[in-house]
């Protein structure tokens, strides 16, 4: 089996997120990287290139074969902030009507800047899926 693309490196998130030229952008990471550390009361690490992650657990496919994934994570793409969230949160739907403007993928949780959402609900989402991931998904 081919490794996987997206390992945890010792790649400093510091200096990754102090690249991004948007400063708006880079403030936005650095507060989501505040929110996702106290949820999942651990620190961040650079998965691949341009994933932020906290904690880990190993990850199952349908085939049966398993990597190592953060716990929660999240990735400052080109047109969205990408947040990595467990869709078996209860209640995810309802917290997401209150969150603000937003989009979603089956894991993706799309947000264009931490002013279009309500910071306390996103804290929850975030908080709820690191607590969700490590029931479900030991």
């Amino acid at each position: 089996m081919a490794e996987p693309k997206t390992q945890k490196t010792n790649a400093s998130v510091k200096a990754f997120l102090e690249s991004i030229p948007n400063e708006g952008t880079r403030a936005d990471c650095f507060e989501i990287v505040k929110m996702m550390e106290q949820a999942a009361k651990s620190e961040p690490a650079m998965w691949g290139t341009s994933i932020v992650g906290f904690g880990e657990y190993m990850l199952t496919y349908a085939n049966g074969s398993q990597l190592p994934w953060p716990l929660i994570a999240f990735s400052p793409r080109k047109q969205y902030l990408t947040l990595y969230i467990d869709p078996d949160i209860k209640g995810y739907k309802s917290l997401l009507k209150k969150l603000g403007k937003h989009s979603t993928a089956k894991v993706c949780l799309y947000i264009k800047k931490l002013a279009d959402v309500d910071k306390k609900v996103l804290k929850e989402i975030i908080v709820e899926s690191v607590k969700v991931t490590k029931k479900l998904r030991k």
